[in-house]
């Protein structure tokens, strides 16, 4: 949860442009992704144990053999980074947008968090996501019920309206890119706790996480449709949610939502410097440290236009190992055999 509740999704940007510009056709996507976190949380999980993973790699070969995996190794490498571009990006808009305060100084203040808890190896990463995941859920949970209590008369009359600027034109499809794109992400940090679980733990807490997430997605979409069409000119739309609610609320919630940012700026460093070196060691620091210090220039670009862009285009780069994380389970039957 922690690996996926990150800028785009805190922020209210992903659910918005993947889910709530279908209209009433998000209820069905809100019922598939759900469905697919819960699944592949447990999947991913389950293999990560069975292979006593550290790092991606083994999975990815298990899966695709080794030929392909090269190719998608490479790819989730690139979409690793990318990710922490888009993360950075996230944190310069929220101190410009809502704290008013230079998008630079968001910037750099994430990354040198970031550097220092890089700097604890897996115990960190996990630490940070254990203490703040929560709260974050807690806070976009409140806000989100708060603007359906509030605002129960204009949800229906919104559907009329006519809803453009989604990231496909079916919502069939921009579930699936949804899910596909945040598997890269997943996978990553997930397969660096193959030793550390059992079997049991795998899968129950796959299930746990992946649903939950689906629900909470299905309640910020309720929550936005609410508010559309206004809401589509806020880069940060659970700060316009917050502020709904009560000035209070959002500066709460403007200070949570740099929090899934900063969880999320982790955990793609993370795994971008698990794949390369041990989790803890003095090359793992120099990795992620080094890669994070790359990702500053791309996050200069607006926060809005990269989720728009390069999120689709990760969905469709993450579709094959997705599909191959769907077929898991016949995959380790056949193998038994």
């Amino acid at each position: 949860m922690g690996a996926v509740i990150g800028a785009g999704f805190a922020s209210g940007q992903e659910i918005m442009q993947f889910i709530t510009l279908h209209g009433l056709n998000g209820l069905k996507e809100v019922v598939l992704i759900t469905a697919l976190f819960a699944y592949l949380g447990a999947s991913i999980l389950y293999l990560s144990v069975k292979l006593s993973t550290d790092n991606y790699l083994a999975l990815i070969n298990y899966l695709l053999g080794k030929k392909v995996g090269k190719m998608l190794d490479l790819l989730s490498m690139l979409m690793l980074f990318g990710g922490l571009s888009v993360m950075l990006s996230g944190s310069g808009a929220i101190f410009s947008e809502h704290f008013n305060i230079s998008a630079k100084f968001g910037i750099f203040i994430v990354v040198v968090i970031n550097c220092f808890i890089l700097l604890g190896g897996l115990n960190g990463v996990v630490l940070v996501n254990a203490v703040l995941v929560p709260i974050k859920i807690i806070a976009i949970l409140i806000i989100s019920l708060l603007i359906l209590q509030a605002e129960n008369t204009s949800f229906v009359q919104n559907n009329a309206v006519l809803f453009t600027g989604a990231v496909t034109g079916h919502w069939l499809w921009s579930g699936v890119l949804y899910v596909s794109y945040n598997m890269i992400l997943v996978v990553a940090v997930l397969t660096t706790l193959g030793k550390s679980i059992t079997k049991k733990v795998a899968l129950w807490g796959g299930v746990a996480g992946g649903a939950s997430l689906g629900i909470i997605a299905g309640i910020m979409y309720l929550a936005g449709l609410s508010l559309y069409p206004e809401i589509i000119n806020y880069k940060v739309p659970m700060l316009y949610m917050a502020g709904k609610v009560g000035q209070g609320f959002k500066y709460i919630m403007g200070v949570l939502i740099w929090l899934a940012i900063l969880t999320t700026t982790v955990a793609n460093a993370h795994g971008f410097a698990a794949r390369m070196a041990d989790a803890g060691s003095k090359n793992y620091k120099i990795i992620g440290i080094g890669a994070t210090l790359l990702a500053v220039p791309l996050a200069g670009m607006d926060f809005d236009r990269l989720v728009g862009t390069i999120y689709p285009l990760f969905g469709y780069a993450g579709l094959l190992l997705m599909l191959f994380l769907i077929m898991a389970p016949l995959l380790v039957v056949r193998r038994r055999q």
